[in-house]
């Protein structure tokens, strides 16, 4: 897919039609740039799934036209899969210091540090990553240093935007740059790669520094343990709760292993200038009860997270209960909406106060709702928009939003080649794409037989059989059945089913008896049956021979 010195085009690999999973591709004089390398979770349309993200297959058969990989900010869904991937790319990664921070404590958890080159680039800085003359420009958002990027070619100038909105107040960074932006629109920008996440958001998407007021008010009202979970990644929120917690004399103690590596990156990189260092897990206890502040992960309802052990009280070592007050900074990411309601009933339960952004003002967006697209568009002056970074309603709702500014859009998929230039905009090609899913210290397809036999048993169970057999292939006692999930061992359908196939095994053939493989499948296909009329259900089934 080599193409001449004028060609400029863009490939999303992950990221455009879904939220999280942003891979991004350009293509210029037969290079290839990245932008962004993110993770996604399973939620519940995966239940089978913790961690997925892109499949860089298309790119990593190429990787020696691969140039670079462009961090714009510091959130998983652009970030978190660098350490999974990485390996299959071995290219250079740029990034700002605070990102650059972030991603040298995740290479280290897998050895990698040493071997990723990190160039390091000021926000708002220009640098060459041949033949790609590319530019930071400052963007509010929920993270420190988070950056669009001017892409600049022969051919024409693109800006990714990356995750941003307008915010006057951000509190921790400077505002949106938008005077940089509408010098770019004044350059003749080509297309804009635009960011779609609250394009059905009607309005503004909130100033960082409405919840600081809010904030402040409220946990100074409450009386017993306050706990507040919010995005890692939110060093703004983080400071705000600090403050907060100080101005009601309250200590902070951050639970969960991913707040402690943001607070790190954060410090070193000289924000929370100003907060005191926050307390352990184990500190956490030494403090009353009314003098405590708690940071907790898990606003998602992520299984694993510090909130759901909590509200599970399955935590080694905090606890929520009577009296108690939890609030949930942070928006619901569709998909999630189950599991965060089941975390916070179990809370509820427990007796604590849950508060949401349905009652009070405890959270703002990261990403721009629409009068802040439509005054981008003013700013920027696209000829193309190009959006992304959304589930196909936002992505729709976007288009149409650009049409009414008057530029034209155009709507892509994961895996399609957009070619900007030379000539009018088309999509010219597709590319294959996927999904894979960190298992373990793996990475699994989605689509492949480990995940496929996993959702299996995940819906309709499994059944293993084992049988000892002699020479003959003649029974030697009764198989036993384990299906976990579907009957003990005691149970009436055990025995039952149990019995079908030993009565099956005895009319097979002698040739079948005496040919392992044959045996296996053909106690296999007799053990479907038994299922089949016993409990109308397809699981998962699996046979053990042992010839005695």
């Amino acid at each position: 897919m080599t193409k001449g010195a004028s060609d400029l085009a863009f490939l999303p690999l992950g990221g455009t039609g879904e939220i999280g999973m942003n891979l991004n591709l350009y293509r210029y004089a037969g290079k290839w740039l990245a932008i962004d390398c993110g993770i996604g979770f399973g939620g519940s349309a995966h239940p089978e799934v913790d961690v997925m993200m892109p499949d860089p297959t298309f790119i990593a058969e190429q990787r020696d036209k691969l140039v670079g990989l462009v961090i714009t900010h510091a959130h998983e869904d652009h970030i978190g899969a660098v350490a999974w991937l990485w390996p299959q790319l071995r290219c250079p990664v740029y990034a700002t210091p605070f990102a650059a921070a972030v991603l040298r404590r995740k290479l280290g958890e897998v050895g990698l540090v040493n071997e990723v080159k990190i160039h390091v680039v000021q926000p708002g800085g220009r640098f060459q990553v041949a033949p790609f003359d590319l530019q930071f420009i400052r963007v509010a958002h929920s993270i420190p240093e988070a950056q669009a990027l001017a892409i600049r070619t022969s051919a024409g100038i693109v800006l990714h935007t990356g995750d941003f909105k307008l915010d006057p107040e951000p509190l921790v960074g400077p505002p949106t740059d938008e005077a940089a932006l509408s010098a770019l629109g004044d350059e003749g920008v080509l297309a804009m790669v635009c960011d779609s996440t609250n394009a059905m958001v009607e309005g503004h998407s909130g100033s960082e520094a409405e919840v600081r007021r809010t904030l402040a008010a409220l946990v100074r009202s409450i009386r017993g343990r306050v706990a507040v979970t919010c995005f890692a990644s939110n060093v703004a929120r983080f400071e705000t709760v600090a403050l907060a917690a100080k101005a009601a004399g309250r200590s902070v103690a951050l639970v969960g292993r991913s707040l402690r590596n943001i607070d790190a990156a954060a410090r070193e990189c000289g924000y929370l200038k100003g907060i005191p260092p926050f307390l352990s897990e184990d500190a956490a206890n030494d403090i009353d009860d009314d003098h405590l502040l708690l940071i907790c992960t898990g606003s998602q309802g992520e299984p694993r997270s510090a909130l759901a052990r909590i509200a599970a009280d399955q935590h080694p070592r905090i606890e929520l209960g009577e009296g108690d007050t939890i609030i949930f900074s942070s928006r619901i990411i569709p998909g999630n909406e189950r599991a965060i309601h089941a975390m916070q009933d179990q809370l509820v339960r427990r007796g604590v106060t849950v508060m949401t952004d349905d009652d009070h003002m405890v959270h703002v967006s990261g990403h721009p709702a629409r009068d802040e697209l439509r005054r981008l568009y003013k700013l920027v002056r696209p000829q193309l928009s190009v959006p992304v970074h959304g589930e196909w309603r936002h992505l729709s709702a976007h288009a149409a939003l650009a049409r009414e500014a008057g530029v034209p859009a155009m709507l892509l998929e994961d895996g399609d080649i957009l070619s900007l230039a030379p000539g009018r905009p088309e999509i010219t090609d597709s590319v294959p794409v996927g999904k894979l899913v960190a298992d373990g210290a793996r990475l699994v397809p989605l689509n492949g037989a480990v995940m496929g036999a996993r959702r299996r048993m995940l819906f309709n169970g499994i059944i293993i059989a084992s049988l000892a057999v002699d020479e003959s292939g003649r029974l030697k006692g009764r198989p036993r059945i384990s299906a976990p999930g579907l009957f003990d061992e005691g149970d009436r359908e055990n025995i039952r089913v149990a019995g079908e196939l030993a009565d099956a095994m005895a009319d097979l053939p002698i040739a079948t008896r005496r040919d392992d493989a044959a045996l296996a499948d053909a106690a296999k296909a007799a053990l479907r049956r038994a299922l089949g009329r016993q409990l109308q259900k397809r699981p998962l089934v699996d046979v053990h021979l042992l010839r005695v």
